[in-house]
């Protein structure tokens, strides 16, 4: 009998849960495999503790963010936040335990105490998380460490864990954004002005003297996967393109390590126009070059907001991956932190992608539309993109054919945009077949600006036609900051999370965007068409582009 119930108790000891089941684990394209890693090489994985109270969280943010609570606008503090939604001290004990335990000792925390760095071998991480196999990537000049296979833990910790990171993800490849020679964008041939910020401030209805002034105001980009930008890029991007109006000409604060080597497209494209849109408001790059081997970038950034008593008031990405390639932990994870932002007053805005309504092919028989996140998150605001109607004069704009938009198949769609959504879906006769897209999921963008033929200094060399929605983000991003200037100067809060506002707004203060299709899967039912601009909301340009004197009447009243 003795030896019997020592034998039940070994396995019960070894008994573990896998985490994050749903995780595809194909490896990326341009990934090649070099063989499995030694085992006392060095890894950094990223813990994220269950956190409490998300409930009360989500409550939270419907009344700091509706203009008809009493709530609106009285934002939580860093410090508050993590009183809400810090681990509990059994939460904590266990998994410090479970690491300690394990001879894991080298551990980093936030101010939220919600997430854990930690540094071990191979060998101790493939014991800490039985499954787990670790092997070396190499893409071009960058190697990655991460498992091929799921991963499981102890099951006394899996309820204290929501995922451990730096094991099974790869980085998305940077797109192209300059899309100008692939033939496809324009039928009409020669030569093109292109988008300056004098042009965004002539089709928006910038003056001049429309700068930031507050000096409590600031704003902020995020770049990952290797793309960097260079301060002299800035100053001769602001020399040739920003005349006439007062502007900064360099970057207040870089958080993060700025890598070396050529300056990215994206990245220069970023930094120039939102400084150059939110003129003279100082402006912070959030950088992470990706290089380290067990490295999530994005990941690595939402970390660097949950350790920041003081972040600037509005952030812009242009960084997204298929929904249907990461875990629903990561991404109900990451929408927490996303509402942890929204209830300190942070404006976040995400890129829609530059895919259409993206096309995943499920099998041979079977296609459907494909939704990106972070742009599908319900507390992000998601910005699309649109073209001049005549390409060479700043008239109306129409839809962009690479504008990301469409319906999550993850999340639901959240309350404050349903009577919007299911009008465009009522009025519309010409819909996909619904078997491609989710009518209930989150409903994006929320709204856009002009995404092509923009004009970017870049390596000290001025580039036409750079196209994307990582250019019409910025912009956006830029005119909410000076609204917040105006905000401040009148003793007001932030804007913090946009969207509850801006439907109740129902498109007063936005052009409204009618025309147009963008791109999606090329089969004979739909025959490489996804949805069409309409009147009102629309999933190609949500309620259209900023009208800048008519948004700002309406988003400084209280």
């Amino acid at each position: 009998m003795r030896g019997l119930a020592v034998f039940w108790i070994c396995v019960y000891l070894v008994r573990a849960d896998r985490l994050e089941t749903d995780q595809i684990l194909s490896v990326q394209e341009g990934w090649i495999h070099e063989g499995r890693v030694s085992p006392l090489e060095e890894v950094e994985l990223t813990f994220a503790l269950k956190q409490q109270n998300i409930e009360r969280l989500k409550e939270q943010l419907e009344l700091v963010s509706d203009p008809d609570s009493q709530q609106y606008g009285k934002f939580l503090s860093l410090e508050e936040v993590s009183s809400l939604v810090g681990p509990s001290p059994l939460t904590e004990k266990v998994v410090q335990n479970w690491l300690q335990s394990h001879g894991v000792t080298s551990c980093l925390t936030v101010l939220t105490r919600d997430f854990l760095q930690c540094s071990m071998s191979v060998q101790v991480a493939e014991t800490l998380l039985p499954g787990a196999e670790f092997h070396r990537y190499r893409r071009e000049d960058q190697t990655l460490v991460r498992s091929s296979a799921h991963y499981s833990v102890h099951d006394d910790v899996t309820e204290h864990l929501d995922f451990v990171g730096g094991v099974l993800r790869f980085p998305p490849k940077v797109k192209e954004i300059s899309r100008s020679w692939a033939g496809a964008r324009r039928s009409v041939k020669g030569f093109h002005l292109g988008v300056t910020p004098s042009t965004l401030r002539t089709r928006y209805n910038l003056t001049d003297t429309d700068i930031g002034t507050a000096a409590n105001n600031s704003q902020a980009v995020a770049q990952f996967l290797e793309q960097f930008y260079h301060p002299a890029d800035l100053a001769e991007f602001m020399s040739l393109f920003a005349r006439g109006f007062q502007h900064l000409t360099e970057v207040e604060r870089v958080v993060g390590t700025q890598g070396g080597g050529k300056a990215g497209l994206e990245a220069s494209l970023d930094v120039e126009y939102i400084m150059s849109t939110g003129a003279n408001i100082s402006t912070w790059v959030f950088t992470n070059p990706g290089r380290h081997e067990t490295q999530e970038p994005f990941l690595q950034w939402m970390l660097l907001l949950s350790n920041m008593s003081s972040v600037p008031w509005v952030h812009t990405i242009s960084y997204g991956d298929d929904e249907d390639s990461l875990s629903s932990a990561y991404m109900n994870r990451i929408n927490n932190e996303f509402m942890k932002a929204g209830v300190r007053g942070i404006s976040m805005l995400f890129a829609s992608g530059d895919s259409g309504a993206g096309c995943w092919h499920k099998t041979k028989e079977e296609n459907v539309f494909r939704p990106s996140f972070p742009a599908s998150s319900p507390y992000v605001t998601t910005v699309g993109g649109t073209s001049f109607k005549n390409p060479f004069k700043v008239t109306y704009e129409v839809t962009d054919y690479i504008s990301g938009g469409g319906f999550s198949n993850v999340f639901p769609m959240p309350d404050y945009q349903v009577s919007a959504v299911k009008a465009f879906l009522k009025g519309k006769p010409s819909l996909p077949p619904q078997s491609y897209f989710n009518s209930s999921g989150r409903a994006y963008p929320d709204l856009a600006a002009l995404s092509d033929n923009y004009w970017v200094v870049t390596n000290l060399v001025p580039i036409p036609w750079v196209s994307g929605t990582s250019a019409s983000t910025p912009v956006v991003g830029g005119i909410l900051s000076l609204i917040n200037d105006q905000r401040f100067l009148k003793g007001l809060p932030s804007l913090g999370f946009l969207n509850p506002r801006l439907y109740k707004l129902q498109g007063t203060g936005l052009y409204d965007v009618t025309e147009g299709c963008h791109l999606s899967c090329l089969d004979d039912q739909v025959q490489g068409q996804g949805f069409c601009a309409a009147p009102s909301w629309d999933p190609v340009t949500g309620w259209g582009t900023p009208n800048y004197p008519a948004l700002l009447a309406e988003l400084v009243k209280g």
